[in-house]
């Protein structure tokens, strides 16, 4: 159990620290708005780490594999990192500033953002999917119940670590960049999330 738990805690910070749009709005946000709104992105995408755990851990994953599910997730999911990455490219030419209102009303909306983000993106099937493979060899055979529980609850320690990790990190940037280098920060941002959109819908 011990050896699944580590496993477990190694493939959730790899999956958790690997660049991608969850990553982007945490820095996007978090330059504008510090540590909080960081933080609520990341916490806010613990929601659908924690669901696509489930699925692919489970028989639901045969069903989410159907194009009547996949098709309009898909949509959805290149429709909204599209939108982030339009945002993000608009604060790269406007950078907001900490006093600014539309800074707070962002970090309420935060939250909301990482789990949309997270909820929508049909790429983690596959991450755990590959993984489920993973921890068979892991355990040497078909694992139980336990072992999946342990396995599970070891992924989302090491996620809701490095929720405080990275938003920790992106606050220090904030803290001790310049204004060129958070707009460059946010163009890059803004780039990635519509590179993100195009291959989300190339995948169709």
């Amino acid at each position: 159990m011990l050896a699944i738990f580590l496993s477990a805690l190694v493939f959730g910070l790899a999956f958790c620290a690997s660049p991608g749009a969850v990553f982007s709005e945490t820095l996007r946000r978090g330059l504008g708005g510090g540590f909080r709104p960081a933080l609520l992105v990341q916490l806010g995408s613990l929601i659908g780490d924690a669901l696509w755990a489930l699925i692919g851990l489970s028989s639901l994953a045969l069903f989410l594999t159907q194009d009547s599910v996949r098709l309009p997730l898909t949509l959805a999911s290149a429709a909204y990192l599209a939108w982030l990455g339009v945002q993000s490219l608009r604060d790269a030419w406007h950078a907001p500033l900490a006093d600014d209102p539309a800074v707070a009303q962002q970090g309420r909306a935060a939250f909301g953002a990482g789990a949309l983000l997270s909820l929508s993106n049909p790429k983690n099937l596959v991450f755990w999917g590959a993984l489920g493979g993973a921890l068979a060899g892991i355990v040497d055979g078909t694992p139980s119940e336990a072992q999946l529980a342990v396995f599970f609850a070891g992924f989302m320690l090491a996620s809701l670590l490095w929720c405080f990790i990275c938003a920790a990190l992106v606050d220090w940037l904030r803290r001790h960049t310049s204004l060129l280098w958070q707009r460059l920060s946010y163009a890059g941002c803004g780039v990635l999330l519509l590179v993100l959109a195009g291959l989300t819908l190339r995948g169709l």
